[in-house]
């Protein structure tokens, strides 16, 4: 081998290993891979940074921006919400969510999807005693094989046809990979029904309960007109046995119902009376046309929605409102916010909100607007005044709009009428123009560190390619397989990726693999396009380590899962799924 291809093997195999060994997070170290191949002059400075302008990595990156404005909608936390519902044991539970998380993986980002339902799981495992670690290891599996069916199911996908195209072969159609990935998924998702009963473990939640020690508040919502909620029954509507919250009384025309029987049905204007930790009441705050009281009582001060937050304080000695009732101290007129609920010594206060008499120590559970928290944080009135962590406004009246957007970015990509960067590029500057998500949302919402891995890695796979290293082993692999020919090789190719992916990220994987793809069809002198679509598939197949993937990582420690947990069930996974690809590729993609 040359001296180039010596210098990238050591460069290469040095980044492997300090990612093995988690001494630096993976864009850093594929930047200082691509930066020292430079230097050295095994590739050239504009090839070294060639990735940052690549296709595939500024589709994913539109791509972020579309799905946070499907979250930020409230469009996914609707969806999220209602996979569960009518759910009773856990092979149903795992039946609905197979039925939605993999077609939803098909076409959006698999970590907003798992971030969506893992506390979807985790309550309905609460309400069920089901222990969570036996549905969240399928949760992130299903995103994965989810992924394998459209051509924008996973940034890897998108990686790969990038270099397609780059390299002058055709770009892939937005359900080619399906023919395939389809069965792949649908076997994939049998076997998590059958063997996950025996292979995954039942273990207890690590957070069993909302804890003792958190704020319990009594909070008093009014039933709005066009309320999903408006003629089902409490069971039907998913506020039964909610975790950390409880409906004890409804306010109809003044009658008061309690307690609250499970067949009792909601009607338009009733005031229903829960308690309830903070986080529970968050998730109140979602569902549209159920709204706080305090809020929906005084139509003419409302803050927009999109502007208001929720906000506690605790009332210091100083505070001349002591002694009042809310009512009487016009708390919303002197402070603009709205007092949704009272904390008081450990307890919550249960009286009706205008009707509590201020103390020092009373902890106040408001909605404000933007604002507050900076106008009195050191108001000597409060001793504490901070935002509610996780709460954040949803833009619903904006629902229709991301869901209308979502849909003309699928039609556009499936007939092709529009190329598939300047489609996502569209639908993704409209999600900002609707007002689906802010512009600063949307820089947020983009997965930073994903895209600089996938922009440098590019650079370290032309180094393979320049340094003849792809061509070396390549000619090794071809040698060694040459008695049986180019499905040998694809096969190897395949438990490679596999194996691969479960130690640097997949789209890593693709992009060092796919000049050995090229380089190993030229040798035979076939098609390269079935290497191509192995290494799409091997390169998502990480189903046997929790650092492989992020959404493996995500239900980690949730699930109270152990290393060899995903081993265990991983394993006879991924080998299943070899042994089905490897025949169905070079049928639908011959050599």
């Amino acid at each position: 081998m040359s001296f180039d291809a010596w210098m990238t093997l050591a460069i290469v195999v040095g980044a492997f290993v300090a990612l093995a060994r988690n001494w630096a997070p993976p864009d850093l170290l594929f930047v200082a891979a691509a930066v020292l191949l430079a230097a050295t002059g095994v590739i050239s400075t504009d090839e070294a940074f060639a990735g940052f302008s690549n296709s595939g990595m500024l589709t994913v990156a539109c791509l972020f921006i579309v799905v946070a404005g499907m979250r930020e909608t409230g469009v996914l936390d609707y969806i999220g919400h209602h996979v569960l519902g009518g759910a009773q044991t856990e092979r149903g539970a795992l039946l609905r969510l197979g039925g939605v998380v993999m077609p939803m993986s098909a076409f959006l980002n698999n970590t907003p999807i798992v971030a969506m339902f893992l506390p979807v799981v985790m309550d309905w495992c609460r309400r069920h005693r089901v222990s969570p670690s036996k549905l969240l290891i399928p949760l992130s599996f299903l995103t994965i094989l989810g992924g394998t069916c459209t051509l924008i199911g996973t940034s890897t996908n998108l990686v790969v046809n990038g270099l397609m195209v780059d390299n002058g072969l055709r770009s892939m159609r937005l359900f080619e990979v399906g023919k395939v990935g389809v069965p792949y998924a649908i076997v994939g998702f049998v076997y998590l029904l059958v063997a996950g009963r025996w292979l995954l473990p039942d273990r207890k939640e690590l957070i069993e309960q909302l804890g003792e020690t958190k704020r319990e508040y009594l909070v008093e919502m009014v039933v709005r007109p066009g309320c999903r909620l408006i003629g089902f029954s409490v069971e039907a509507a998913g506020l039964r046995q909610l975790p950390g919250l409880f409906l004890i009384q409804i306010d109809r025309a003044g009658l008061a119902i309690g307690p609250v029987g499970p067949e009792e049905r909601i009607e338009q204007h009733d005031k229903l009376i829960f308690t309830g930790v903070v986080s529970s009441i968050i998730e109140l705050e979602k569902i549209p046309g159920l709204e706080p009281v305090a809020h929906a009582a005084e139509p003419s001060n409302v803050v927009a929605p999109k502007q208001r937050r929720l906000v506690e304080a605790v009332i210091s000695e100083s505070c001349p409102l002591i002694g009042k009732t809310i009512r009487e101290a016009d708390f919303r007129a002197v402070y603009g916010a709205a007092v949704v609920a009272v904390h008081r010594a450990g307890k919550r206060v249960e009286m009706k909100i205008g009707d509590i008499a201020l103390r020092s120590g009373d902890t106040l559970l408001m909605q404000t607007g933007p604002h507050f928290t900076r106008a009195y944080r050191h108001d000597p009135a409060f001793y504490l005044v901070s935002d509610v962590e996780d709460w954040r406004p949803i833009r619903r009246d904006r629902a229709r709009i991301a869901l209308l957007i979502f849909v003309a970015l699928l039609v556009a990509m499936t007939t092709g009428v529009i190329p598939i960067l300047l489609s996502c590029a569209l639908a993704a500057v409209l999600m900002i123009a609707s007002g689906c998500l802010s512009a600063g949302e949307a820089r947020r919402s983009i997965e930073w560190q994903v895209l600089i891995t996938i922009a440098a890695s590019f650079g370290v796979g032309a180094a393979l390619k320049n340094s003849g290293l792809a061509t070396v082993m390549a000619s090794s692999l071809v040698d060694s397989t040459a008695v049986w020919g180019p499905v040998a090789a694809l096969a190897v190719f395949y438990l490679l990726g596999s194996v691969l992916t479960e130690m640097i990220t997949n789209n890593a994987v693709a992009v060092l693999l796919f000049p050995f793809c090229l380089e190993t069809a030229r040798l035979y002198d076939v098609n390269p396009e079935p290497f191509l679509f192995a290494l799409i598939l091997s390169a998502s197949a990480s189903f046997m380590t929790p650092i492989g993937y992020q959404t493996n990582m995500m239900v980690y420690g949730p699930g109270g899962y152990r290393f060899t947990d995903f081993m265990k069930i991983g394993v006879p996974l991924n080998f299943i799924l070899w042994l089905i690809s490897i025949p169905l590729i070079p049928f639908f993609w011959p050599f």
